[in-house]
């Protein structure tokens, strides 16, 4: 007959990884997640484009916190132009914040693990 183990605190998986050990390994990878999104949120990315002529800030969170524009980039003949480095240096800011988030994220996570939806 053979000898029941009571829980799930035993259960091998194979390679000598127990279920107490895989449980112990998430918590830790969720706290440091936690940790490193904090830190993310508190960040600040900043990014120009046309020599200075636009900047935008945007936090880790991907929520633009400022736009400036520098008054010799106004040219209400050329409105065309100024949308376009806005627009450039808008795209380039999220770009920046999500690579940090990513590139934060592969730190802990294990080789070869991929969030869905790109969350990583």
């Amino acid at each position: 007959m053979a000898k029941h183990n009571g829980g799930m605190g035993g259960m091998n998986l194979g390679g000598g990884m127990n279920m107490n050990n895989l449980m112990k390994q998430a918590q830790k990878m969720q706290k440091q997640l936690e940790e490193m999104q904090a830190e993310l949120d508190t960040k600040e990315f900043e990014v120009t484009s046309g020599g200075g002529a636009v900047k935008v800030v945007i936090t880790g969170k991907r929520v633009i916190k400022e736009i400036k524009i520098a008054p010799e980039a106004v040219d209400p003949d050329d409105v065309e132009t100024l949308e376009d480095l806005i627009l450039t240096s808008v795209n380039e800011s999220i770009r920046k914040a999500t690579e940090a988030v990513e590139s934060a994220g592969r730190g802990i996570m294990p080789s070869g693990f991929n969030f869905p939806g790109g969350l990583m």
